[in-house]
């Protein structure tokens, strides 16, 4: 059955100066929102898995202690949207000297019912991307110049409110697209040609994942959806709890050998056979709060990562989770609320908070090493109005990434910075100017850094 979903307040919608809700507070179908840890859930009830006192900050026995970091590499694509099947990267070479080298506009900006949301991928000698009109465009890696256009609009789109979103991947020279028009296709990487397309029940907003011949993603419906590379058939699925109150971002799932885990909109993190959708186990990342409604928004916008038989992942009601990827136990928490992606690498784990606040945690342990604030000293204030009164309240800025980029973190926001920030330390070392707002983490390829913005530019960093 077809669900009409309630799509709220979120990262694209307060970065694009959106209202917000009034009535999220409201939203809670699953029975008491503020049921304690030691209770037991019922069926379709989540409970708290973080201690209501536990507090964010670095550990004691950390202060001086010193951690890995994986070597410095060059790769030579990052062909899916977190770069692997795993979605997990590690330290690139790329984009040594941090200058911008050109910057390219590549179709349709983000406005209003219409988002650019799809990360960006890279092979064979090009960049490939989706515009806010679903657009898909290959362009030149080292020059930006366009190489070809497909539009993947249907011909029967009767101005669907909700068709916005979804992102693309490549395997093998083809390039796989979900989108927000109900349907997931295949084009061919050299010339843009569509081989097939295959309708689905519902939009999907985010990216999809390509593996094992299989393409893999997250439905509207929180349904997750796999078909055959080669034909474009739909293969088994696997039906999520629903959920009302959803982030416009939307999760890729990761992929290890035969497991697929996926994140849903329900704040569930589930893992499942790729072959058959058997499910492995079922995490509930949930943590509601008392003093914030937002919490009941449990959605896991970001991609999950899979590290070193882990699976991290961040949920916007607060929970920064290790996984055991193949038992499904929590190994730890954090009260962490994230719409982004997390970065492992080495002997730590990255998260960059909804709030803007950097976090570098022990990977085996989750104690932190230490916490940066990226908006630290930020004004809210109020745009238009007569003298502050009336008018919009601004928020603060959201930033995604990070990018691990030559033992450096680097992350881009709203404000329409690239903040260059020492892997180690936390320490600010520099400011590149975009001259865009962006909310999609940096990609690499070769020795050039890559970042789209909402504005729909394609800038490259060398």
């Amino acid at each position: 059955m077809i669900r009409k979903t309630t799509v709220l307040a979120a990262i694209l919608v307060a970065a694009l100066g959106a209202t917000g809700c009034s009535t999220v507070g409201k939203m809670n179908p699953f029975g008491k929102k503020d049921a304690a840890p030691s209770e037991k859930a019922g069926e379709g009830q989540r409970i708290s898995i973080i201690p209501a006192d536990q507090v964010l900050a670095p550990a004691e026995a950390l202060k001086g202690v010193d951690f890995a970091l994986p070597p410095i590499e060059t790769i030579a694509a990052w062909p899916l949207p977190g770069g692997t099947p795993e979605q997990s990267v590690g330290n690139v070479s790329a984009g040594k000297g941090l200058e911008v080298a050109w910057r390219k506009s590549f179709g349709a900006a983000s406005k209003r019912g219409r988002y650019v949301t799809a990360p960006p991928v890279a092979a064979d000698g090009k960049v490939y991307l989706m515009d806010a009109d679903a657009r898909v465009v290959a362009v030149d890696a080292r020059t930006g110049s366009q190489v070809w256009r497909t539009n993947t609009a249907p011909n029967d789109n009767k101005r669907d409110r909700l068709a916005f979103g979804g992102g693309v991947a490549y395997a093998d020279g083809k390039i796989y697209v979900a989108s927000g028009f109900r349907e997931v296709l295949q084009l061919d990487a050299k010339t843009g040609a569509i081989g097939w397309r295959s309708k689905t029940s519902e939009s999907i907003h985010g990216a999809p994942n390509v593996s094992g011949g299989r393409v893999f993603a997250v439905a509207l419906d929180n349904t997750l959806l796999s078909f055959d590379t080669a034909t474009g058939a739909a293969a088994w699925t696997y039906q999520a709890l629903a959920e009302s109150a959803r982030i416009l971002s939307a999760s890729s799932p990761a992929i290890s050998g035969e497991t697929v885990v996926a994140a849903f909109g329900s704040g569930e993190l589930v893992a499942l056979r790729t072959a058959n959708g058997n499910d492995l186990w079922n995490e509930a990342l949930s943590r509601a709060s008392r003093t914030s409604a937002l919490s009941e928004i449990r959605d896991i916008p970001g991609r999950p990562v899979i590290y070193q038989g882990d699976v991290f992942a961040v949920s916007h009601s607060g929970v920064f989770a290790a996984t055991d990827l193949r038992t499904g136990q929590a190994r730890w928490t954090l009260p962490v609320v994230g719409v982004t992606a997390p970065l492992a690498a080495g002997d730590v784990v990255y998260a960059v908070a909804k709030d803007g606040m950097v976090i570098c945690a022990a990977r085996e342990t989750g104690q932190i090493y230490w916490i940066k604030n990226l908006n630290e000293g930020f004004k809210s204030k109020r745009k238009g109005g007569i003298m502050g009164v009336g008018g919009q309240k601004q928020t603060r800025p959201i930033w995604s990434g990070p990018l691990l980029s030559n033992d450096r973190l680097l992350i881009v926001g709203q404000t329409g910075e690239m903040v260059v920030m020492n892997a180690k330390t936390g320490e600010i070392q520099k400011r590149v100017e975009m001259k865009g707002s962006s909310l999609l983490s940096p990609i690499a390829m070769g020795d050039t850094v890559y970042v789209v913005t909402q504005e729909a530019d394609l800038i490259a960093i060398r």
